[in-house]
């Protein structure tokens, strides 16, 4: 039994794992070099030798990380455990692949063999490369699809043909999930906008922020925005009162988006100064743009909710056999 494949993410995906997965074959730990018993399920076992094969490439991702010693051990300590009941609930898989006389034949291998190469634009030769980069040769590699495909098989059986995904379930999903569906609103502004150099032409020593204060004392006399801004604003878009359209929030400069996000509509926010001068928002609409109707999104719905039952039931499957078998860890 290989170990590097993780049965849950493959029967999620494609044949391309098949490919993906090969850089998570690895040597033998040098820190452990007797090979013993780690696990007995039911009447296999799982040695130090494919632990370690299957720990590898996860143990050189927490190193990479640099954490200090302790806590690395720790979580050292976690994935190895993590790793080892992976091991085992393929072995119980694989079991009832063998139970069940589920088979597969040799064009199916060879079927899968060319939606691997297809996949990745390989040719039979650029295939026999890869695998021999990564220490496996195409006798081994075939023997690992034949693995997958009958786990495969096994889940489409026990669980995937037991999955029905009804329309209220659908329809439910879409209404209690409406941040999913509807479109972001979109922010009509207007803007009254000086620089922070002197007014060309104004009195001197009056500053930017002189002119900015002047308009929005102004503003809080009551007059209208718009002939604040024709008045007051050095903007290319003062002469229409100001406004700049419409925008979603997430369009904005990024020390802008609190700034209009706390307005209400028909609301002025208070003098904001930026890199380029001084600025007052006017928020005359929040525009609600309509949700995505339900039949424009109801297969996505089945799908997500089709990928959420077959986790939930193959999660099942695994307790199931877990409950039935003899599994004893050697620590």
């Amino acid at each position: 039994m290989q170990a590097s494949f993780s049965c849950r993410r493959y029967f999620g995906a494609g044949f391309v794992l098949f490919i993906l997965c090969l850089q998570t074959i690895g040597g033998v730990s040098a820190t452990e070099t007797v090979d013993r018993v780690v696990a007995v399920v039911n009447e296999d076992i799982i040695r130090l030798k494919e632990l370690n094969e299957a720990f590898q490439p996860v143990a050189q991702e927490v190193y990479a990380k640099n954490y200090g010693d302790s806590k690395e051990q720790e979580i050292l300590y976690e994935k190895r455990t993590e790793v080892l009941n992976r091991l085992i609930e393929e072995t119980l898989v694989d079991q009832a692949v063998q139970k069940r006389g589920i088979s597969v034949s040799s064009a199916e291998i060879d079927n899968a063999l060319e939606n691997i190469k297809s996949m990745n634009s390989f040719t039979d030769d650029d295939l026999r490369g890869y695998l021999s980069m990564n220490g496996m040769d195409m006798e081994t590699y075939r023997n690992e699809i034949r693995q997958q495909i009958l786990r495969s098989k096994l889940v489409n059986r026990e669980v995937k043909a037991n999955i029905v995904i009804t329309d209220e379930e659908i329809r439910d999903y879409y209404e209690s999930h409406p941040e999913k569906y509807e479109k972001k609103p979109k922010y009509h502004l207007k803007n009254i906008y000086v620089p922070h150099a002197e007014d060309a032409g104004a009195p001197a020593g009056r500053t930017g922020r002189d002119k900015i204060s002047e308009a929005m004392a102004e503003l809080n006399k009551g007059r209208a925005f718009e002939s604040v801004a024709r008045e007051y604003s050095e903007s290319g878009n003062a002469s229409n009162g100001g406004d700049l359209g419409s925008f979603v929030l997430n369009d904005l400069r990024k020390d802008l988006k609190p700034v209009i996000k706390a307005l209400q509509a028909g609301e002025t926010s208070s003098i904001v100064e930026t890199e380029q001068g001084f600025q007052i928002f006017y928020l005359k609409e929040i525009v609600k743009a309509p949700a995505k109707p339900f039949d424009a999104v109801a297969d996505d719905i089945r799908s997500i909710l089709y990928e959420q039952a077959v986790d939930e039931k193959f999660d099942e499957f695994l307790s199931s056999l877990r409950n039935a078998s003899h599994i004893e860890i050697t620590r």
